[in-house]
């Protein structure tokens, strides 16, 4: 298992109940492959570095976790399905 850092941005009209239930979608894939969260930490709205699918806003969410490599493969197949995360990056964390 090793250590990872995975920054979220889900687009910024979502309802809260769906925001919350796509956070908890990566969380439950992280745990379900006998993973662990060390940290979420929503950052929550902010203004874009540059436009991204003509949006300006994004929602961002900071999560450590320790995992395997099928649970961060699944996570970025998510993501990248999902219609809700405007962009995402997971990188291992060395400390």
């Amino acid at each position: 298992m090793k250590k990872y850092e995975g920054v979220f941005i889900l687009l910024s009209n979502l309802e809260e109940e769906v925001r919350n239930s796509e956070i908890e979608k990566v969380k439950n894939i992280i745990t379900d492959r006998q993973g662990t969260i060390e940290k979420v930490d929503e950052w929550g709205q902010r203004k874009l570095a540059y436009e991204i699918n003509k949006k300006r806003d994004g929602y961002y969410v900071l999560i450590n976790f320790t995992a395997n490599t099928d649970a961060v493969n699944e996570i970025d197949r998510i993501c990248k399905i999902s219609e809700n995360f405007i962009r995402h990056m997971i990188v291992r964390d060395e400390n």
